[in-house]
């Protein structure tokens, strides 16, 4: 079974806080599924999702 999650990008983030945090949750396991850009061109969401682990 598969969990999710969406990361939003405020548009008062830095880009390289953002990368940051993308970084983190792909050390935690989490892998990009899609992306969701604005009328602009940059990403403003992001959609990951990971194997959920039952607790033992």
């Amino acid at each position: 079974m598969k969990e999710y999650k969406i990361l939003k990008k405020s548009i008062w983030k830095k880009s390289i806080e953002f990368e940051d945090n993308l970084n983190q949750l792909a050390r935690e396991g989490w892998e990009v599924v899609s992306t969701v850009g604005n009328n602009h061109g940059d990403i403003s969401k992001v959609i990951l999702s990971r194997e959920k682990y039952k607790n033992s």
